[in-house]
Parts: C-alpha cells; sequence; structure tokens
C-alpha cells in the first residue's frame, strides 16, 4: 500500500508527496504536529496539515529570510527572531561572527522539541551560547522593545490560527519602535501566484508600508510551497535593500550559500509584472 501526504493549496489544486513513514504525530495546545519521512523531498514539518520546510528545500526559505538583509547591514549585532520553531532561520543566523545576540520567540514549545528530535539538519543550533529562547507570543513580546534590535525576524505561519496576530498593522508598529536607526524587519509574504492568497498579500504589504518608509517585497523558488512561487517582505526606516546592498564586504565573508548569492539578492527584487501589479495599489 502507498502512502501519500496531501496539501490543499485551493479547491482545486493540491500537492501530494509519497511518504515512506510517519515518525511523529502529535498536537499541542496551538496546533496538530507531523513529521513525515518522504521518498522525494527527506523529511517534512507540517503544521495543521500545511507543510512547513522540507529537509530538500528548506534551506532556500532559510537563506533569503536572513542572508538579504544581513547583506544589507553587516553591522547587525542584536537580532529577534519570532517563529521560526523549526530552527532554521537561527542556523542561518549563527554562522555569522559578528552577531551578538540572538532572541528568538515561539509560541508553540512543542514544534521546537520535535524539531530537535527529528529534524537536526535545521535544530541543530539552538545550544549557540548567543541564541535565548523564550515561550511566548511575539505580539506581546515585540510591545516591550525600544529601539533595541537591529533585525527582527518573523518566520511565522500563514496568517491564520497561531500566526495570526503577527500581520496587523499594530504589530507592525511595535516592531518598527522595537528596531534601531538602521533597523530591519523581514517578513514571510505570502505568493499571488493563487487568486485565494491576493488578499493576504495586499493586505500586509499595505500594513507594512504604512508604517515603514521603506517597503519592499523580493522573491524565491520553493518547489514545495504553494505554487514555488514565494514571496518575503522587507521593510526599513533608512535602508534600500538594492541601493545600500554592501556586496563586496558580504562576499568578503566567504559564507558558503546553496541558493543565496549577491547577484540573485539584487535581482530577487525585480519582480514579474502580475505581482507588481497586485502590489502597485497598496
Amino acid at each position: 500500500m502507498e502512502l501519500w501526504f496531501t496539501e490543499k493549496h485551493t479547491d482545486d489544486a493540491q500537492f501530494s508527496i509519497k511518504v515512506k513513514e510517519q515518525l511523529y504525530s502529535g498536537k499541542s495546545y496551538y496546533q496538530d504536529i507531523a513529521i513525515l519521512d518522504t521518498y522525494e523531498f527527506g523529511r517534512i514539518l507540517t503544521l495543521d496539515g500545511y507543510i512547513m520546510l522540507t529537509e530538500k528545500d528548506e534551506y532556500i526559505y532559510h537563506e533569503m529570510m536572513v542572508h538579504v538583509p544581513m547583506a544589507c547591514n553587516p553591522d547587525i549585532k542584536n537580532v529577534l527572531v519570532i517563529g521560526a520553531g523549526d530552527g532554521g532561520t537561527v542556523r542561518e543566523l549563527t554562522r555569522y561572527s559578528t552577531i551578538e545576540n540572538i532572541d528568538m520567540v515561539e509560541i508553540d514549545e512543542k514544534v521546537i522539541e520535535v524539531c530537535k528530535e527529528f529534524l537536526p539538519q535545521t535544530a541543530c543550533r539552538f545550544d549557540d551560547e548567543r541564541v535565548h529562547v523564550s515561550i511566548a507570543d511575539g505580539l506581546k513580546y515585540v510591545r516591550k522593545k525600544e529601539n533595541f534590535y537591529d533585525l527582527i525576524i518573523v518566520d511565522s505561519t500563514d496568517p491564520f490560527g497561531p500566526g495570526e496576530g503577527l500581520f496587523t498593522r499594530e504589530f507592525y508598529g511595535n516592531c518598527f519602535k522595537a528596531l534601531t536607526e538602521n533597523g530591519i524587519l523581514v517578513n514571510q509574504h505570502e505568493s499571488t501566484y493563487y487568486d485565494s492568497y491576493v488578499d493576504m498579500v495586499k493586505r500586509t504589504h499595505r500594513r507594512i508600508g504604512g508604517v515603514f518608509p521603506v517597503s519592499m517585497v523580493y522573491q524565491a523558488h520553493i518547489p514545495t510551497y504553494p505554487s514555488g512561487h514565494w514571496l518575503f517582505g522587507f521593510a526599513s526606516k533608512n535602508i534600500h535593500p538594492v541601493h545600500d546592498i554592501k556586496e563586496d564586504e558580504w562576499n568578503s565573508l566567504g559564507l558558503e550559500m546553496k541558493y543565496y548569492n549577491t547577484e540573485l539578492h539584487k535581482g530577487s527584487f525585480a519582480l514579474p509584472n502580475s505581482v507588481k501589479e497586485v502590489l502597485s495599489g497598496e
């Protein structure tokens, strides 16, 4: 008998992966959590039936979340990560010896526990002495900070369930307040490929743009995310992600990447006309 995992993208489209075995299935206070071992994508993490990452392509998402802002401001010392219980974002941040502090706020402790046990590829740097994990609501946590972080990365689930509060104007306003003068906010921004996602993208872009002087969107190809075409948000008080990239300085670090490079960095902000059309009214 063949076992398949199927994620519903829309009422008329689904994405299926053939499964070797289910390694874990459980329910936290917030959501259903599962780890599946698959033939094509290795181990995968699902939350409430949605793919959060696969071992085969997680590096794309995590490299684009972290290295885009780091190449724009190599002086980043103090970082806040909201969500990211799988550990991939923290893993990429710890590659920079110049970063002094990484505060990670995850609402669901069970996600961290499960990923440490079953996804050591991503959850491998929680023991770094610079990493401080708080089990808390990111929305409430960031309210208490002012002029403190050089970088905030919002590595959240979709804008419903536990992650819903991380897509509000109030939250983005609190992030603005928590950032230093040269601070940067990066968030996952969904996709415009399916019509049912468009309103979420518009709303998120409008709310961030209503708070930050610089608010732009960039893209990456992530095969296991809905449509494969995924967007990220870059917002700051005064740093432009293309004009202000410190290309030579970042390349001199000699960090080996599987996806990110500074040429791709610049090109990722050149959006398809269909995406520009969605964002233009916002």
